[in-house]
């Protein structure tokens, strides 16, 4: 017999094998859920953890040593989907997903971003919204409050940098003020060695730069001596080298930073990685979403338990929907944390709010914080 005769042969006994687990497992999550019923019944919990680690048990001890772990993982995943199938079938509440989205502001539309004029923040704004009325703040979070008190339709912020990764506090002040996201876009970062007119390399003592910039243009600043000097974002650094006026201070930032302080390149593109792209999300006071939109936000927290991330995300694994990225965050209490996600989507699909619900449902706290467009 052949390879591929053997093949056919294993794979026939496979088939007939799953032809009898199905119905196994079929029975077993119908069995599962007459127990839910008795439990709701008597007032008695759903979970119980001593009785889950004795079906654990059971089933190591009777696959034996070589299939121990794989027994002890494919029951606990078993539990898990009963757990689900019971919520779904005995608690069937409608958990508050996202509220109906507002029409999206067009035009000269009042916008706030954090930095001065060159800033990147500012040219993922103009890419943005081309059109729009730009007011810039200094701080991350006075972009939330422009926001939040209406002085300003929407907010840019950065949230991502390929290299460095999460922007932690903008996920932070995200939940801090109940915004949501409506738009989201990547800048390619072309950082640059800025200096005022007549200045030279070698004249170079003293770097400004947000301590992004530091960290992403690392191997150009290595090993030259040069004193590192932290700022609120790149455009204030180069606001100040154009300042000084000593030939001594350079900057890191944009082009447009350079054109719009009057300085001028030193060196060009300085960057670790060519690829460096920093993400930048829209904020707004109400969700704005369509029947285009192709990205969903949301943030969650679940019980301090062995699995209890694992059974969050199970139903989005069960219906085939991608997962882009997740982030912890701290949160108030000891030993707890706050998750953010991001998966493809739409809320108006029918299937991706049922998914929604099951991943609500095995969470302590869960909200959709936006439904929008990657541009």
């Amino acid at each position: 017999m052949d390879a591929k005769e053997q093949l056919t042969t294993l794979r026939k006994r496979i088939d007939e094998i799953d032809g009898q687990l199905i119905p196994l497992f079929g029975e077993r999550m119908d069995v599962s859920l007459r127990v839910a019923e008795v439990k709701v019944r008597e007032n008695m919990p759903i979970q119980n953890a001593s009785r889950e680690q004795a079906v654990v048990d059971r089933a190591a001890s009777l696959a034996g040593e070589d299939l121990r772990s794989e027994a002890s993982l494919l029951m606990r995943t078993m539990i898990a989907l009963s757990r689900e199938y019971q919520r779904s079938k005995m608690f069937r509440r409608e958990t508050p997903l996202l509220a109906p989205a507002r029409s999206p502001a067009k035009g000269d539309v009042a916008c706030v971003f954090q930095g001065l004029p060159g800033a990147w923040s500012e040219q993922a704004l103009i890419k943005l919204f081309p059109d729009a009325s730009r007011a810039h703040v200094d701080y991350f979070e006075d972009v939330f409050l422009a926001v939040r008190e209406k002085r300003a339709r929407y907010g840019v912020v950065a949230i991502e940098n390929s290299q460095t990764g999460a922007i932690g506090e903008t996920y932070d002040l995200l939940r801090k003020y109940g915004c949501f996201i409506v738009g989201r876009t990547w800048i390619h970062i072309r950082q640059c060695l800025l200096a005022p007119a007549g200045t030279a390399l070698s004249d170079v003592r003293e770097v400004l730069s947000h301590p992004e910039g530091f960290r992403q243009c690392g191997r150009f600043l290595r090993g030259r001596g040069w004193d590192l000097t932290a700022c609120r974002n790149t455009a204030v650094a180069a606001e100040t080298a154009a300042r000084s006026g000593d030939g001594r201070t350079a900057a890191i930032g944009s082009r447009r930073a350079a054109e719009v302080n009057g300085l001028v390149v030193l060196s060009p593109d300085i960057m670790d990685a060519e690829n460096n792209r920093t993400s930048f999300v829209v904020i707004a006071t109400e969700p704005e979403y369509d029947e285009k939109s192709d990205l969903i936000s949301i943030t969650f927290s679940t019980a301090h338990r062995a699995g209890a991330l694992c059974e969050t995300l199970m139903p989005f694994m069960a219906q085939n929907i991608n997962l882009l990225r997740i982030e912890s965050r701290p949160s108030s209490s000891p030993d707890s944390y706050r998750f953010f996600a991001e998966l493809a989507g739409n809320i108006l699909d029918a299937d991706i709010r049922s998914t929604l619900k099951q991943a609500a449902a095995a969470c302590e706290y869960f909200e959709v914080i936006g439904c929008y467009n990657n541009t």
